[in-house]
């Protein structure tokens, strides 16, 4: 393929084993999960016993050409600061992972165990995003990553502004690419105006148009118009790995950028890999090469 290959949003978890508003999330057998009550399939059915671990992710990665990935959290999967510390240690070069944290305290423990940001799942959250600016402060002082992802409507657009103007050094990533498919797409993106270290993921895009399915010409309609708002220097490919590969392979997370027609050779390399290589300090990284398939 010839291109830098980073992937900016995945997860990865050793259990499923939590609770959000009193309803369950805990992992089964098979791929399956009980998720918010309801029985669904989590990951991919040949993931049997139900961890979604950085060696199965490492397999799909080589195989697919991705050569680093960023890996953030999501209260639906627990808090997994332990066993990503244990990944970051152990694979330096491959991921970028992030913490969870909700008060000062938590994020030192973060930093300690050599996590590299703290990822908020903004659109579960209750409480405004200001009351966490003392986090946001400590993060921007200690060099940390903050991923974000957004809540679907205008609610937190206002309170998102304010952190970036506080805190003008602190490393932005707006996760689920603006939520794409709701009304808050726009204002989502043009957050990446508000600051020079701001940028917009598109972790989870192709379960945001699932319904048009592969090669998703909605997806890369919107990739265009956020690079005509805020330029292509500002976006970056994310998988939200592994809950979408449970209907596309992983390659097809990415590959329907790298196969379309309406963007340029320079956009895509931009947005596959060279801006999150930059954004987040990625280095020797592995030059993987293409293995053919079998049925080839």
């Amino acid at each position: 393929m010839g291109k830098l290959i980073i992937d900016t949003h995945s997860h990865l978890w050793l259990k499923q084993d939590t609770e959000i508003d009193g309803k369950r999330i805990l992992s089964l057998q098979n791929g399956r999960s009980i998720f918010l009550d309801e029985e669904v399939q989590m990951l991919p059915p040949f993931m049997i016993d139900g961890r979604n671990t950085a060696e199965v992710f490492l397999s799909n990665m080589d195989y697919a050409q991705v050569a680093g990935a960023v890996v953030v959290q999501e209260v639906i999967d627990g808090c997994q600061n332990d066993y990503l510390a244990n990944v970051q240690q152990r694979y330096p070069n491959r991921f970028f992972c992030m913490g969870m944290a909700w008060n000062q305290d938590e994020a030192k423990s973060v930093i300690s165990m050599g996590l590299k940001g703290i990822a908020f799942p903004g659109h579960r959250m209750k409480q405004p995003l200001i009351q966490l600016m003392p986090v946001f402060k400590l993060m921007e002082e200690e060099g940390l990553v903050l991923s974000m992802c957004l809540s679907e409507n205008e609610r937190q657009i206002g309170e998102m502004r304010e952190v970036i103007q506080e805190c003008p050094k602190l490393r932005v990533a707006i996760g689920h690419f603006g939520m794409v498919t709701t009304p808050a797409f726009r204002s989502q993106v043009m957050l990446a105006r508000e600051g020079k270290n701001v940028m917009i993921e598109s972790g989870g895009i192709t379960w945001l148009f699932h319904r048009e399915f592969y090669p998703y010409p909605s997806a890369i309609r919107a990739i265009r118009e956020a690079a005509e708002w805020v330029g292509m220097d500002r976006l970056m490919w994310g998988s939200d790995y592994p809950r979408t590969i449970t209907a596309i392979t992983y390659r097809m997370s990415y590959d329907f950028v790298s196969k379309s027609k309406e963007l340029s050779d320079t956009d895509k390399a931009l947005f596959l890999g060279e801006n999150a290589r930059l954004f987040y300090g990625f280095h020797n990284l592995p030059e993987l090469p293409y293995i053919k398939n079998m049925s080839e």
